[in-house]
């Protein structure tokens, strides 16, 4: 089944990598607005969901996440972690880097012990100002599904140019300011292999992480219905497996099945 969030605010949800987890969707309520067309995405393809609505503005989401906090102080639960995602791409608001500014003010005032995470596909890093606002959230959690621009094409589908050598090169400066979050899995689409599982693709992939040097790699697989049939999951020995050579080369890595 296809999930389309609540803007600007959802949850909190239990996340299967960052516990109690009080969502903030920066895009449109009724449809999904995302840089990427993955084959593998939750909100279903972009053009099956377009939305009529506008994104949130920054006064919207700081209205809204204030009110939710107060709640939740009262009435619980006490989250764990604020996290950007929702309907598509958080970096695409144009606001996005002043309400990340005011978020943390308000974690701050009402949960300083919970991090502020972002879920980007990270096509936006190169611009200066997104990039400045995610090296000031605690999670700055970036896709990097692989380093082959084929495969990026096929399955993860770029809206417009897509220059992976350049976000690379941005990732690198981020360094130990982010983290890698892979998608794995196997299957196939339009005749096309899905699998990013083998070698021929963990092994390039292995030697970018190595040169970002993340604080901590996130591999994980299809959890949830899919848009595209014939997609399939990884199996947990398979993502045990890559896990443990990412672990060798000296970075720690969190597995999902």
């Amino acid at each position: 089944m296809t999930i389309i969030y609540p803007s600007p605010i959802f949850g909190p949800i239990h996340s299967r990598r960052l516990g109690v987890s009080l969502g903030i969707n920066l895009l449109p309520a009724d449809g999904k607005c995302c840089s990427f067309d993955c084959v593998y995405c939750e909100c279903g393809f972009n053009h099956d969901f377009v939305p009529k609505k506008k994104m949130p503005n920054r006064e919207e989401v700081r209205e809204a996440l204030e009110a939710q906090l107060i709640k939740m102080a009262k009435e619980g639960p006490k989250p764990d972690v604020f996290t950007f995602a929702g309907n598509g791409e958080p970096t695409l608001n144009p606001q996005f880097p002043e309400i990340i500014d005011d978020t943390l003010a308000l974690r701050d005032k009402y949960f300083p012990e919970a991090k502020v995470s972002v879920l980007t596909n990270a096509t936006q890093i190169t611009r200066q100002p997104v990039f400045d606002a995610l090296c000031k959230v605690d999670n700055n959690i970036c896709k990097l599904d692989t380093v082959s621009m084929d495969y990026i094409q096929d399955f993860d589908r770029p809206n417009g140019k897509y220059d992976l050598s350049a976000i690379i090169s941005r990732l690198k400066e981020f360094g130990s300011r982010c983290i890698i979050q892979t998608m794995f899995m196997k299957g196939e689409f339009e005749g096309k292999s899905a699998s990013n599982v083998d070698d021929d693709f963990v092994a390039p992939w292995l030697m970018t992480i190595e040169a970002i040097q993340p604080r901590e790699v996130m591999i994980y697989t299809i959890d949830r219905e899919t848009p595209a049939q014939g997609l399939q999951k990884a199996t947990p020995e398979e993502l045990d497996a890559i896990g443990d050579r990412v672990r060798r080369i000296g970075l720690t890595c969190k597995v999902a099945y």
